[in-house]
């Protein structure tokens, strides 16, 4: 309850007149809570609880409470270090779940949540908005035949709680991944105050760029090459869409994103801390998988997961 999305989304739900797509899917429930640590997280909630009590919605006092009342969950925390451990109350209940971004505030805790919605066979999803801009999606589905090539650029404002790029670029590099698709096989960053430039090199020798600005005009956007041409990434269209296809998972638990890409999304954005790390050398995304992949499983173990 610490997000703009959750107004959004409970605005669009519950109107009086919902389109098709989203018709018979109400929030009937929510349980607030922001993060001490990240004051727009915190200052956040009075005001969207209230909000979002005007519309209709239950408070209740726990997750656990959530859990019982509802069928499927929005989990919209905007921190996305407690994700693990909020999500496996609605997992072992057997409860789909759309995850907001970031997914989770690590790589190690990202695939966690992955391994234990695949042993609870609980299905999820987690996206950002900017996926389902117009553009994006009409170059992900041949506009300008097989991409070659894409430079996407979103704001990449900084939080010293999450990991570089988590916090606000993942927009643009979702949008990147969306045009690309998966296959990025190495990652190597330039970062100063002002910008971040990470490049990507996918398998065939592809090249993607995301550009995180942090001074000047902000916005969204890109442009992608391809085989029958090269065509502008386009306007972000809002939440609507994403919300579509949030619905659409939920009535059917089909996962409209691959937890392949998903995961490589956030393994490209650690790849790209770790080539800061190492003052801009280039790093392999199977790496810092490695790694993630081990650790994950310590830590599920440590919340009793086994």
């Amino acid at each position: 309850m610490d997000t703009s999305h959750v107004t959004a989304f409970t605005k669009l739900l519950n109107a009086e007149d919902p389109s098709p797509e989203l018709a018979g899917c109400r929030v009937v429930a929510a349980y607030p809570q922001g993060s001490p640590d990240i004051e727009s997280s915190v200052m956040r909630v009075p005001g969207y609880t209230e909000q979002v009590r005007e519309m209709g919605v239950e408070i209740v006092d726990s997750i656990d409470a959530l859990v019982a009342k509802v069928d499927v969950i929005l989990l919209e925390s905007n921190d996305g270090r407690p994700h693990l451990e909020q999500i496996l109350p609605a997992l072992r209940a057997g409860k789909p779940v759309f995850v907001d971004k970031p997914i989770a505030g690590s790589l190690t805790d990202a695939v966690a949540i992955f391994a234990a919605a695949e042993k609870y066979e609980v299905p999820i999803f987690s996206a950002s908005s900017l996926r389902y801009a117009e553009g994006a999606q009409a170059l992900r589905h041949g506009k300008i035949g097989e991409i070659l090539g894409c430079d996407a650029y979103s704001p990449a404002a900084l939080e010293p709680t999450h990991p570089d790029l988590y916090w606000y670029g993942i927009h643009g590099v979702e949008t990147l991944f969306t045009v690309m698709g998966t296959g990025c096989e190495s990652v190597s960053r330039t970062h100063t105050p002002e910008c971040d430039v990470v490049v990507g090199v996918w398998d065939g020798g592809r090249i993607g760029t995301f550009r995180g600005i942090r001074e000047g005009k902000r916005g969204y956007g890109g442009q992608a090459f391809g085989t029958t041409g090269n065509a502008a990434i386009g306007e972000y269209g809002g939440y609507r869409p994403l919300l579509v296809e949030i619905v659409r998972f939920f009535r059917t638990e089909q996962p409209p994103v691959s937890e392949e890409e998903t995961l490589e999304i956030y393994a490209f954005m650690e790849a790209a801390d770790e080539s800061k790390r190492q003052g801009g050398a280039s790093v392999a995304l199977e790496d810092v998988m490695k790694k993630a992949r081990r650790q994950a499983t310590d830590r599920l173990k440590s919340l009793g997961v086994d």
